[in-house]
């Protein structure tokens, strides 16, 4: 019970890594309240938690959905303990192929959503919160078709040191999670036909030391060391979660 009584707020929780971390922090205590913009995701979500998480359905590419949201868990819980900032997404595309629709949808997602979940959930965190972003092995390699959700990611984890010393003299911590290879729907939605994303998936499996993808349970595990107190001095920081894939 390492979250008992908590109150943690997790966008992009409809599926993937953000549930299995919603599964586990409840199962550790906490009030979970759910984050996702498709509605009926967000359902199957809710009947996976038994029903007793707060279903909030909002986009974080709109400012005032993000809002509304932490309004809503204001109204009901009083305060917010641990934030999980997850929401993102992309589909690949090179060099030629972005536009500039592209890069502004990717940018609202993955890095201007991320940045004003922190603020609007930052203001009801009391001493001794967490929030926590996932970023991505991307921070750290190069990989083709990828340049502007890996460019969200680098941000994104600079944000981490920046509103980390920030918010440090409020007692709150700020860190990041960084997946690598993942078993999660994520690279279903990357715009790949079924026979190039096996021959991609293929490949990265030989670059990672331990030859296989994870698992999302793994990254959730990891997400609850820096939400509960175990993380208590862990501030700033960007844990690797990704076999080995950037380390050999």
């Amino acid at each position: 019970m390492k979250l008992k009584n908590k109150v943690a707020f997790i966008t992009g929780g409809s599926s993937g890594i953000g549930l299995e971390t919603a599964k586990l922090f409840q199962a550790e205590g906490a009030n979970v309240v759910l984050v996702g913009s498709n509605e009926e995701h967000l359902a199957e979500a809710g009947k996976a938690l038994d029903g007793k998480a707060l279903l909030v359905r909002a986009d974080v590419r709109k400012v005032a959905e993000i809002e509304r949201a932490v309004e809503d868990t204001r109204a009901r819980f009083g305060h917010i303990d641990v934030v999980f900032a997850n929401a993102g997404a992309t589909t690949v595309a090179p060099l030629e192929a972005v536009t500039e629709a592209y890069l502004a949808d990717n940018l609202a997602l993955n890095f201007t959503g991320t940045f004003f979940t922190m603020q609007k959930t930052a203001a009801i965190i009391p001493k001794g919160g967490s929030i926590i972003v996932t970023t991505s092995f991307l921070n750290t390699i190069g990989y083709p078709g990828l340049s502007i959700l890996a460019a969200t990611k680098a941000a994104t984890r600079s944000l981490v040191r920046t509103l980390g010393a920030e918010l440090a003299p409020r007692g709150i911590r700020v860190n990041a999670l960084s997946p690598g290879a993942i078993a999660t729907p994520f690279y279903g939605k990357i715009g790949l036909p079924d026979a190039a994303l096996s021959e991609v998936a293929a490949g990265i499996t030989q670059k990672i030391g331990l030859k296989r993808f994870g698992e999302a349970v793994e990254l959730a595990k990891t997400a609850l060391f820096l939400a509960s107190d175990d993380s208590s001095y862990t501030t700033g920081t960007e844990l690797v979660v990704d076999g080995g894939l950037t380390q050999f």
